[in-house]
Parts: structure tokens; sequence; C-alpha cells
């Protein structure tokens, strides 16, 4: 294995704004194997368990519950991630900065997962998803800013790609533990939060971490708060970086979140949620030909903004079939087409964010901050898709994500510090 860079391990010393040493091969796939673990445990509810709870506590007013739920545990989310990551870049355990957040996401992400499989209400599902949002986030934060902590720049394109890969991986696993202890709702909640800490247990265990020097000074909170804000004037790299990431994962949480009622309500489907594991898997193997050689291809000639361009299109393209021409083979390739597209935005998407960054001792809270672009889909996408499939359809619904999918292309080509 790579030797770490200085402040790895068990070392005093305080990160570097850019690590010299490469990451070897165990350590990555010890931090894939924990963000496998970490989307499992998201995704199998978001994509399969949520939606099927809602159906059987409020079969009349499902897109309701889910919408509620489903907004609630993003809105925790977009307070969770930047909190956290502040406070892990702060954090002065003998173990490191990022790996007692890790730890305690990954024990809370299973009280909120054993809670949601007792759930027998609204208000129930909309707790347990709250605690689980909030602490899984807190894992999150910490395990993408393990990456500026302790990986070269010349090596984030592939580390981004194999995270971005297990991430998948683990979309399409949490789909796979869900499909398989259905109709046993509980029994697929506790499936997934097992998963989590399997997958989890060997990065921890590596305890591989950066220290600081020095106790920070009393959190001062007026201060605290106001670093939460980016000028984006100061900074428009960061705000382009963000609204990319945001446009891209609206695109997603647009085309996903009910793609289970889409296979149900649209086509007919006898068994819509079996469905919903062929097409993730689907969806998955075309990322796995796409991303690893995405990422690595932008790390040999170092530039970025053409893959995600070229990716904004393919899922634009991806959401037309699935808006234009609703029929099963055509829902197979619009779901492969999504997945390349995906992929190779995924692939080159850490290595855009941290070239960004503005400031290399707050790496988790700047990340945590660009991170929301992640959630806040989650947040508003509900609300939009209830709104528009009440309005127009499903059609008009993937309609309005392959427009997305066209202004994130847009959007990565105003960023001027990245290639």
């Amino acid at each position: 294995m790579t030797p770490p860079h200085p402040g790895a391990g068990t070392g005093t010393a305080a990160p570097a704004s850019s690590p010299d040493h490469r990451v070897g091969w165990p350590w990555i796939a010890a931090l894939s194997g924990a963000n496998f673990g970490l989307w499992v445990a998201l995704f199998g509810p978001i994509q399969l368990l949520l939606a099927l709870q809602a159906q059987a506590i409020a079969p009349d007013n499902k897109l309701a519950v889910l919408g509620i739920v489903t907004a609630v545990g993003a809105a925790c989310s977009l307070v969770a991630n930047p909190l956290f990551g502040a406070l892990s870049d702060r954090t002065t355990s003998r173990f490191g900065r990022r790996l007692p957040w890790l730890a305690f996401g990954m024990v809370g992400g299973t009280l909120g997962l054993f809670l949601l499989a007792t759930a027998d209400s609204v208000a129930m599902m909309t707790l347990g998803w709250g605690l689980t949002q909030t602490t899984l986030n807190a894992m999150f934060a910490a395990i993408v800013a393990t990456i500026p902590d302790q990986v070269p720049v010349s090596q984030r394109g592939s580390t981004g790609a194999w995270l971005g890969l297990a991430q998948t991986a683990g979309v399409v696993g949490g789909v796979a533990v869900a499909e398989a202890t259905s109709p046993d709702i509980a029994l697929g909640y506790i499936a997934c939060a097992a998963v989590m800490v399997a997958a989890a247990l060997p990065f921890l265990a590596m305890r591989r971490d950066v220290r600081l020097h020095e106790t920070p000074p009393p959190i001062a909170w007026q201060s605290f708060l106001s670093n939460f804000w980016i000028d984006p004037r100061q900074n428009p790299d960061v705000a382009w970086a963000w609204l990319t990431r945001l446009l891209f994962n609206l695109v997603y949480s647009l085309g996903t979140l009910y793609l289970l009622y889409y296979l149900g309500d649209v086509l007919r489907r006898e068994n819509p949620a079996g469905d919903v594991l062929t097409l993730t898997a689907l969806n998955v193997g075309v990322l796995m030909l796409v991303m690893i050689p995405a990422g690595s291809w932008s790390d040999r000639i170092q530039r970025r903004r053409g893959f995600a361009i070229v990716a904004g299109i393919l899922l634009a393209g991806g959401a037309l079939i699935f808006a234009l021409w609703p029929s099963w083979p055509n829902a197979m390739l619009g779901a492969a087409i999504l997945g390349a597209g995906f992929g190779i935005y995924t692939a080159v998407d850490v290595a855009i964010v941290t070239a960004v960054l503005p400031d290399a001792s707050g790496h988790g809270r700047d990340l945590g901050i660009l991170n929301i672009a992640n959630s806040l889909p989650q947040v508003f996408a509900p609300a939009l898709a209830s709104f528009v499939v009440s309005f127009g359809g499903y059609a008009m619904l993937y309609a309005l994500a392959a427009v997305f999918a066209l202004l994130a292309s847009g959007a990565v080509r105003r960023i001027k510090s990245v290639r």
C-alpha cells in the first residue's frame, strides 16, 4: 500500500492543501465500500421502501405522503451535511477529523432505519426518515471531505469514479435488498442497515485519517454560521459548480423518485417493484462500463468540463425517451442512456467540486455547502413532480427533466478554473 501522506494515521500534522502522496487501492476500496453501504441505506428506502410504505399506510394519498416524507428528510440533509462537515473540520479526536463522524452517521443511520421498520403512521415515517437523513449525511460529509484531505489532484478523477461507482452500486444494491425482502417492508429496512454497517467497518478499521496540529479556538457561533455563506461574486466558480451539481441531481431525482408509479400507472406493468430493480440494474451496468474509463481518461488529459457537457446531453436524451415513447423496451433504453450520462458526470463530479474549493482549512464545511446541491432537489422535486404530474402527466415530468439536463451542460461551461 502506498504510504499515507503526512498527517494520516496517528500523525499530528495539519491537513495539506494538496496532498503529495498517491493513495493505494486498498484505501480506495475501503472508502468506496463505506460509500456503497451509505447509498444502500439511503436508496433502498428512497427507490422502493418508502414508496411501498406510503402505499401501505395511505393508499389513496401515496403521492402526497411520499412527497412529505422525502421532502422532510431532504430538508434535514440540507442542514446536516454542511453542519457536520464544518464540525469535522474542527474535530481533534485521536482517531482523526472525519472518522468519528463517519462512525456517528453509521450508528445514527442504523437507529433511523430501525425506527422506520416499526413505523405505522405518516408521523413515524417522517420522524424515522428525518433521523436517517440527518445522521447519514454526517457520514456522507465525512466520506466526501476525506478526498481533498488525502487524495492528490492528479488522482481525484479515478478516485471519484470509484466512489461514484460505489454510490451507484449502492443504489441498485439498496433496491435489490428491498426487493429481496419484499413484501416485508420492516425486514427491508433492517437488511439495508446491516449492509451499511458491514460495508463501513473495514474503512473504520483502517483508522487512517488526518489530525489537526492543535485544538481550534472555541466556536464563535455568529462567525461560525456566517462562514456557511460563500459569496458567489467572489467565488463564481463555486457558484457555477454548485448549480451544475444541483441541476444534475434534480434530473436524477425527477427521473427516479416516481419510477415505481410510472411503471405501474403509465406502463401498467404487473410487477413494477421488480421492474424498478431491472431498470436500476441496467442503469448500473452501463455506469460500470463508462464511469471508470471516463474518470481515468479525465485524469490523463486533466479535463473535466467536456465530460460533464456530454453527460448532460445524454441525460436529456434518456429523459425524452421516457417522455415521448412510453413502453417497456423504451424504458430499458432510456434507463441505459441515463446510466451512461449520469455515470460520466459522476466520474468527474468530485474532481470538479474539489478543484473550486476556496479554503483548504474548511474542506468539510465547503463540501457540505456544495453537497446541499445533492439534497436540495429532494426537497422541492417531490412538490414539483406532484404538480407537474397532476397537470401534464409523466410525459411532462420527464420532458422537464430533459430541459434541466441541458441547462446543466450549459452551467458547467461557466466554471473557468476547471478545464
